[in-house]
């Protein structure tokens, strides 16, 4: 039997937190026929009510620490106020959206993040994704819309990060579906310049990743995302790209990861 084509996309940055970026994703978004999941982030905004609200945020090499009054910050804001402003821009487009966060339908588990050198709070790791779920909803055609909030099974919810939440969703629905994961966000890919939009770097294996770690030319917080990109290839996702949020619909732009290549 041919597996149904499901496409993961993951959007973030101020593509979200801004209203005409945001506006003109979804314009986008909502043209991508057959089945789509869209993970989305919401970090500015969460700094934003926090210090609003007299929380202070500490974010350390790109994460965000999650203490009790920033968990509060972030439940409210990615799981209600992103969350809902996207699931009606979606409605007013003709899509079917349902908003949710890895709590609702015990969607996705998750683990606290152990202590190391860090102590992250309440950040969980994923542990388990019910593909169950989100199969009966794409059967009914219904366009999920997911924040990246999970829970522990024991009453305690968790802020996950949504490229980790993205990538997870996809392994979990490729025992099902024929799975495309796209990251979007304000650059054209992966580039050899951080700060060339033209150096896009077209194709990644899981080898060229390493050597463009030990080069430097990947660091800081794109290396979270390209783990999490690889490791998506290597557990049975069909294809990920990396790309510029304009260029969602095209398929020759952005950075593809490749295995079979390597």
């Amino acid at each position: 039997m041919i597996k149904q084509h499901v496409k993961v996309i993951k959007v973030g940055g101020k593509i979200v937190e801004e209203e005409d970026s945001l506006k003109d994703f979804l314009e986008l978004f909502s043209t991508i026929p057959g089945h789509k999941i869209l993970v989305h982030g919401g970090g500015r905004s969460a700094t934003k009510i926090a210090k609003l609200m007299g929380v202070e945020t500490t974010m350390v090499e790109g994460r965000r620490i999650t203490d009790a009054a920033m968990l509060n910050v972030v439940v409210m804001v990615y799981g209600g106020l992103v969350n809902k402003q996207i699931v009606a821009k979606l409605q007013a487009k003709g899509i079917n959206a349902l908003g949710i966060t890895g709590t609702d339908m015990n969607l996705i588990r998750a683990e606290k993040r152990p202590v190391k050198d860090i102590d992250y709070g309440y950040v969980g790791d994923v542990t388990k994704v019910d593909v169950s779920v989100l199969t009966n909803l794409i059967k009914e055609d219904v366009t999920v819309v997911i924040a990246p909030l999970t829970h522990d099974g024991n009453g305690q919810m968790l802020n996950t990060n949504a490229d980790t939440i993205a990538a997870e969703v996809a392994k979990a629905l490729a025992k099902v579906f024929d799975v495309e994961l796209i990251y979007c966000f304000e650059k054209s890919g992966v580039l050899y310049d951080a700060e060339d939009d033209n150096s896009v770097i077209p194709i990644i294996t899981p080898s060229s990743f390493e050597e463009l770690i030990e080069k430097k030319i990947v660091q800081g917080g794109m290396i979270p995302k390209l783990n999490n990109a690889v490791d998506a290839v290597l557990s049975g996702v069909n294809e990920v790209r990396i790309t510029k949020a304009s260029n969602l619909n095209n398929d020759l732009k952005g950075t593809k990861f490749n295995l079979l290549i390597d």
